[in-house]
């Protein structure tokens, strides 16, 4: 058991990288109550479950999670239990129904409010805030790096999201899109520099739209692109990424950064969801194949050798075989390096749930994100086959799964290479030659 004289913290992280952040936000301001976090759920005073709702799996998860945690809880009845996150936003009334061992449901605007939540649940009401919000975006609160690995770390520029694509609750559970200001962001990534980190991800669920206004409420002060410029000259040496790009805001002009600075990752990721431009309009994604093609001709000309990543949604509400060849066609077109691929499940209180049916059987779901995730294996492998027997730069962040005599490390394609450790660790950044490769790694023998 973890001994300590302070109250101690558990967070528990679902989902994406923003969560992670969030979680961070969230151990800064415990931290500021005396609380230390620890590293199981048995040695804590309160566990927090931060949540994703953007499938169901995700949430299935969580439920699964909080029945263990339950007889946790009966074993301890000291033992605080809250849910956070977007899951907490959607589902307020059916976890304070259905799950009594939940002391907290707090929304991903509420964190500053956690303190006084403890302090109800501690006096055995419940503690509940979901309200969203149209300017929090916790700017000055320094988040607490505790599960990272000293390397590489992420930065939230931004919150929520003005998109209403059709399929999507990010909008419902995390508000409407607000910009941090530039001198915050800048402010911690240098605190990160100074602290000996060697990467950072600026994030944002439409990092592209990012922008900061002039006191006319009309000018723009900073754009993503100028703001990508600024942190990326903060410390030549720190490599800087950022997800997610929108293809309709995906500019030139940060194209044009990218090529010009050295130190920011070739590395993008456009998510396409479809190939069919009728699936794109019934998803309400506000642009069509031809556009998006254009923007992968626009990558491809002004970065060469910049991987693209996306992510690629099967079985979408009415999408027929026609509509699932032309995502595969444009797989094949693009040559993507990597995919983040889903089978589509319905979302409550979504557009799509409540204009149209969810009416792809299961069984054509599943063989259709089969056949995307073969024509993906073949399409990574072959975008890593031309690094084999060349010299490639690695930033190594940790020992790989297999053993510790051996390293992981990106390149600044994102592409994973292991190599063997010798008098390496991680944080170093080192020219390697992979001998091999499979379809998700270079392979240093």
């Amino acid at each position: 058991m973890t001994t300590s004289t302070s109250p101690l913290l558990y967070i528990e992280t679902y989902g994406c990288q923003m969560n992670v952040n969030d979680s961070e936000v969230v151990a800064s301001v415990m931290r500021e109550q005396g609380y230390a976090t620890c590293n199981a759920a048995e040695d804590a005073d309160l566990v927090l479950v931060n949540t994703c709702s953007v499938r169901e799996n995700a949430e299935l998860r969580v439920w699964r999670r909080l029945a263990e945690l339950r007889t946790l809880k009966r074993k301890n009845p000291r033992l605080m239990l809250g849910v956070i996150g977007c899951m907490a936003e959607r589902l307020k009334e059916k976890l304070l129904e259905q799950e009594q061992s939940v002391d907290l449901v707090v929304g991903p605007d509420a964190y500053r409010d956690l303190p006084h939540l403890v302090s109800l649940a501690r006096a055995g009401q419940k503690g509940v805030n979901v309200e969203l919000s149209r300017e929090e975006t916790y700017a000055e609160i320094a988040p607490v790096r505790y599960a990272s690995n000293g390397v590489a770390a992420f930065v939230s520029i931004m919150r929520g999201c003005n998109n209403a694509c059709s399929y999507c609750v990010v909008p419902y559970t995390r508000g409407a899109e607000r910009s941090r200001s530039a001198q915050s962001i800048l402010r911690e990534v240098q605190t990160l520099a100074d602290n000996g980190y060697k990467e950072v991800t600026l994030l944002g669920q439409n990092v592209n739209s990012y922008r900061t206004y002039a006191d006319d409420g009309k000018t723009v002060a900073c754009s993503f692109a100028q703001l990508l410029e600024e942190v990326s000259q903060l410390s030549p040496q720190m490599r800087i990424r950022f997800s997610t790009s929108h293809p309709k805001d995906m500019s030139n002009d940060v194209l044009h950064v990218m090529a010009k600075r050295s130190n920011i990752c070739r590395s993008i990721h456009l998510p396409a969801q479809s190939g069919s431009n009728r699936m794109l309009a019934l998803m309400n994604r506000s642009y069509t194949r031809e556009e998006y093609l254009d923007r992968i001709a626009a990558i491809r000309t002004i970065l060469p050798g910049c991987s693209i990543s996306t992510d690629l949604i099967a079985g979408f509400c009415s999408e027929t075989d026609d509509d699932h060849r032309q995502t595969l066609s444009l797989m094949r077109e693009v040559g993507f390096d990597f995919a983040f691929m889903f089978m589509y499940s319905e979302r409550p209180n979504t557009k799509a749930a409540r204009r149209y049916r969810d009416d792809v059987p299961e069984e054509v779901k599943t063989r259709r994100l089969n056949e995307i995730i073969a024509l993906q294996g073949e399409l990574s492998l072959k975008s890593k086959q031309p690094y084999v027997g060349k010299p490639v730069e690695v930033l190594a962040e940790g020992f790989s799964k297999k053993s510790k005599e051996q390293l992981f490390g990106r390149t600044s394609q994102n592409m994973v290479v292991v190599f063997p450790r010798g008098s390496h660790n991680a944080g170093d950044c080192l020219t390697v030659t992979p001998t091999r490769c499979t379809s998700a790694t270079l392979v240093v023998e």
